[in-house]
């Protein structure tokens, strides 16, 4: 028999996803969609420990700060690098959310999306840290589950599905049929990759050093995996190493897509090694429905053609791939009967009333 109390709070409570991501945090929530999408980026007092700004702020601090203060981000490659500040930054997101949609009681119901390489006691410090932060009942699920779920594929039937997130510290290829997992392949190379490769290619090409920044605007202007109808110029600018005065070069797009060639051959490689292991049946369903790119690297342009060339299925971008994970993960809580068993398998749920 269900508890009125409980009942009670399931109809009125907001259910949350959370894309707890290497460059990004996002936020969703039931009925009003992506509500936060910041920065995963913590600017902190070294002194003190003291935490001074978290996300959209903190970014604007990376590369600008007096030594005194460190920009950092908690998630590098899809791993967690530090407890304490991924825990802050958790809290301060979830009661962000608590502000924006006036919720006080009773507290919601939270699904955190994790990359899948995170350990036990990485999962178990992201699930206190979301109870800490005042979540009601605490979740966690896959990266690559959630990306499925919000790209809108079926993945509790027998009918093998395909998704590639790439996201901006890991790309993760999974496929999967009955609500699991049958191949996986994970690899950190994607977005933080592909800027430090136009880093390098600016250093080594124009004696041009740029910051992250730079090359990050200049992989969403210019970049792209596949040969491009009309290529365009973008200007870098940065400090020449030689001169060491500040210096504007302009590049072209078949630069920086050679610049990105090495991250963009190593992707292709892995989904082409999660499609050779993946069982012959489920083969002949991804050949039929093909393969969803979601995450902010599916955006480069020319992606989802190279990958259907090298292939041969069909591959598209899911619609607003960047907040898959986000809307996968709130997801779950509106069918979790159905759905529980895509969660992870550490702490699937805590009460708190």
């Amino acid at each position: 028999m269900i508890n009125p109390i409980d009942w009670l709070f399931g109809l009125f409570s907001l259910d949350i996803g959370i894309d707890l991501g290497t460059a990004n945090t996002l936020v969703n929530v039931r009925g009003r969609g992506v509500v936060i999408d910041e920065p995963s980026v913590v600017a902190i007092e070294q002194k003190t420990n003291k935490v001074l700004a978290i996300g959209s702020e903190a970014k604007e601090m990376v590369g600008r700060t007096p030594a005194n203060i460190t920009a950092i981000r908690p998630l590098r490659d899809g791993v967690i690098s530090d407890f304490d500040v991924t825990e802050k930054m958790l809290e301060y997101f979830i009661s962000k959310v608590h502000d924006k949609v006036f919720m006080v009681i009773p507290r919601p119901r939270v699904v955190v999306g994790l990359p899948s390489g995170v350990t036990e006691v990485e999962k178990r410090a992201v699930y206190d840290a979301t109870l800490n932060a005042g979540a009601r009942e605490a979740y966690l699920i896959e990266e690559p589950m959630a990306a499925a779920i919000g790209a809108g594929l079926d993945v509790t039937s027998a009918k093998g599905s395909m998704i590639v997130d790439i996201g901006g510290g890991t790309t993760e290829v999974a496929v999967i049929s009955l609500g699991g997992i049958v191949v996986a392949r994970s690899v950190r190379v994607a977005g933080d990759e592909m800027d430090e490769d136009i880093i390098n290619y600016a250093r080594q090409k124009y004696n041009l050093l740029i910051g992250e920044r730079m090359a990050e605007q200049a992989k969403i202007a210019a970049g792209s995996a596949y040969p491009l109808e009309e290529e365009v110029l973008y200007p870098l600018r940065g400090r020449n190493l030689i001169t060491g005065l500040p210096e504007e070069i302009e590049v072209s797009s078949v630069e920086i897509r050679e610049a990105l060639a090495n991250s963009v051959n190593i992707i292709v490689d892995t989904v082409k090694s999660a499609v050779d292991d993946t069982p012959p049946e489920l083969i002949a369903d991804l050949m039929q429905d093909g393969i969803v790119l979601a995450g902010g690297g599916a955006l480069l342009r020319g992606l989802a053609k190279r990958l259907s060339e090298e292939t041969r299925m069909k591959v598209y971008v899911a619609e607003d791939p960047m907040t898959c994970v986000a809307k996968g993960a709130e997801s779950v809580l509106e069918n979790l009967d159905v759905l529980r068993k895509v969660l992870a398998s550490t702490d699937r749920g805590s009460t708190l009333h």
